[in-house]
């Protein structure tokens, strides 16, 4: 094995914070850093190792911090470098590692950097973006003037007109996200410097955000046209031509000589298992783990708001090739849940009242004894739920209301009248059935610690609407609960500190054909452990050879009361079960 058993992260389980949501402890309505310091107790119960936390730099909040617009300091909404500070010293007094989340592929339009950019061509810093001028021929701000014809992730085009100098900057995602030109090497020493500036601070690592798209084609070329007159210019900005190259020019102005007690994570959308291998090689010094997307876009269409349903045997095809492929080099990242992704027990399994505790537990067992680093969601150990939001209104994630705006203006030019009411009524209901499933507001609802008013997360109206059933999914009653959501997951992390067969073993997928059932194994040395997941809300038997002789071995976890099961393997609705035996092979 390419990776050495002594790299902490292996039997390291993380768990990500979302501050704006997590808990508010100055009343006005939205997390903060005093909020996450006042429940480090919880978090330690659990069993954590390492803390993330998504953006609290100063920001305009366009993109919910990921557009930055200081990198140095905090968002006062969030507190001060003095509550940083005291909330890393007491991570760290409890035995956690803080990772923070790092967005240098763009930042926000209001960062001194992008300001000094834009005033005007002969800027020292005009070449820190991506600046063009229209296409040849054509004037700035007409129609398909733009440079190029990519889209941004969050709709309509890639580039913004500058009116003042009269050319375009390239953004992939918000307007108020230009994109940084890391062709320049002052842009990326100035990165390297201030990632050295928080180290020496003691933060313990890095995730770093659609950090596979900082290397573009300097040319770049138009994208293969779609619906709506935009191109798709990814196959030029996802690991692109020098990517490589800054990464380990990365590794080695930042983190050479001590990465050893240090955390990276490449967030790297598009990412094959081929090119993880590479990211992820010790031997190359790039990062220790990438976040890869393939998983959670199986039951998306034509994007991810036209969903098409789940299937588990994608799903086994796409874990089991990662599995093999960073086998024998590289490593994992698991996650079912982030910032990003509608809740998962919502998704892929079972919200209902009757099952949602079990298929949370199921789908969380799956996941983390897969050979890998797992990640837990702030409220995914509660078992927490895709929200209930009545109308556009209620939203408050850039991408979902783009996407509205952009789909009902689509709506109104198509084929019927504009001005067509029963349309428009029509369009606005399809669209808000897909982002109450898909949206990312979904992730982003305030943790539910209690059953009382605002779930306990603010004394204030919170800035997004609270989960109304948090009167029964919550922190406290969790707590008191031993068979809770909650509890599972602290057996499950006790699992992987105490057993080295989670983090090291070999990992087989069995039954890959199989269309209810998730059956694998894990090896080290001369011990075997099963992991079976029924993916259903019917009985499903485990059709293994050996069935019966797994059912006589030691049972070491699940979700229902263990029953005699001599003869096979019947597995309950939604029922997860681990077992362990010497290896037999």
């Amino acid at each position: 094995m390419a990776n050495s058993p002594a790299a902490w992260w292996q039997s390291a389980v993380v768990y990500q914070i979302y501050p704006r949501s997590f808990c508010d402890a100055s009343g006005d309505g939205i997390g903060d850093l005093a909020g996450i310091l006042s429940r480090l107790d919880y978090l330690e119960q659990l069993g954590v190792d390492v803390l993330w936390l998504s953006p609290v730099f100063p920001s305009p909040q366009d993109d919910a911090g990921y557009d930055i617009s200081d990198y140095t300091d905090i968002d006062p909404v969030f507190g001060s470098l003095a509550d940083f500070d005291r909330l890393l010293a007491e991570a760290h007094r409890r035995g956690m590692k803080l990772v923070l989340d790092l967005v240098v592929n763009h930042t926000s339009d209001e960062h001194p950097w992008f300001q000094q950019s834009r005033r005007g061509k002969d800027d020292p810093r005009r070449d820190w973006y991506w600046w063009r001028g229209p296409r040849p021929g054509m004037l700035a701000g007409a129609p398909g003037a733009e440079p190029t014809n990519w889209s941004s992730a969050f709709s309509g085009s890639a580039w913004q007109l500058d009116e003042a100098s009269g050319e375009y900057y390239l953004h992939l995602f918000s307007r108020k996200q230009p994109d940084l030109n890391w062709e320049n090497p002052e842009v990326r020493a100035a990165v390297y410097a201030m990632m050295r500036w928080w180290l020496d601070r003691g933060v313990d690592g890095f995730r770093m955000d659609v950090i596979n798209m900082i290397s573009k084609d300097p040319m770049l070329p138009d994208g293969q046209a779609q619906a709506g007159g935009y191109g798709d210019g990814s196959p030029h900005y996802i690991c692109g031509p020098r990517i490589h190259e800054f990464l380990q020019e990365m590794h080695r102005e930042v983190f050479a000589g001590r990465q050893a007690q240090l955390l990276t994570v490449g967030e790297m959308p598009g990412v094959t298992v081929e090119q993880a291998r590479l990211f992820t090689d010790p031997a190359r010094h790039e990062v220790d783990m990438v976040f890869q997307f393939e998983h959670v876009q199986l039951d998306q269409g034509i994007d991810k708001f036209h969903p098409t349903g789940f299937s588990l045997l994608d799903l086994k095809a796409s874990f089991g090739r990662w599995q093999a492929g960073l086998a024998d080099v590289g490593w994992n990242s698991l996650y079912w849940n982030n910032h990003d992704q509608p809740r998962v027990v919502s998704r892929f399994g079972d919200d209902s009242e009757r099952y949602r505790a079990l298929s949370a537990k199921m789908l969380a067992t799956v996941l983390h004894l897969h050979r890998g680093t797992p990640y837990i969601y702030q409220g995914e150990e509660l078992g927490m739920t895709n929200a209930v939001f009545a109308g556009i209104s209620d939203f408050r994630d850039i991408e979902s209301l783009n996407y509205y705006a952009a789909a009902l203006d689509a709506a109104a030019v198509g084929d019927v009248a504009v001005g067509d009411a029963a349309v428009g009524d029509a369009a606005a209901a399809e669209v808000l059935a897909a982002l109450r499933r898909m949206s990312r507001d979904n992730a982003r609802t305030p943790m539910q610690w209690t059953a009382g008013r605002n779930a306990g997360f603010s004394s204030a109206e919170p800035w997004i609407g609270v989960n109304p059933n948090h009167r029964s999914i919550n922190a406290d009653a969790e707590l008191a609960d031993p068979d809770s959501v909650y509890h599972h997951y602290r057996k499950l992390i006790a699992l992987r500190h105490d057993h080295p067969v989670v983090a090291l073993g070999d990992f087989r997928m069995l039954l890959p054909l199989d269309e209810q059932v998730y059956a694998f194994t894990r090896r080290l040395d001369s011990e075997c452990w099963l992991v079976l997941g029924n993916f259903s809300g019917a009985d499903a038997v485990a059709a293994l050879p050996d069935a019966s002789g797994w059912a006589a071995a030691e049972l070491l976890l699940g979700n229902y009361p263990a029953v005699p099961d001599a003869t096979g393997l019947l597995l309950r609705p939604w029922e997860c079960r681990v077992y362990r035996r010497a290896d037999l092979e």
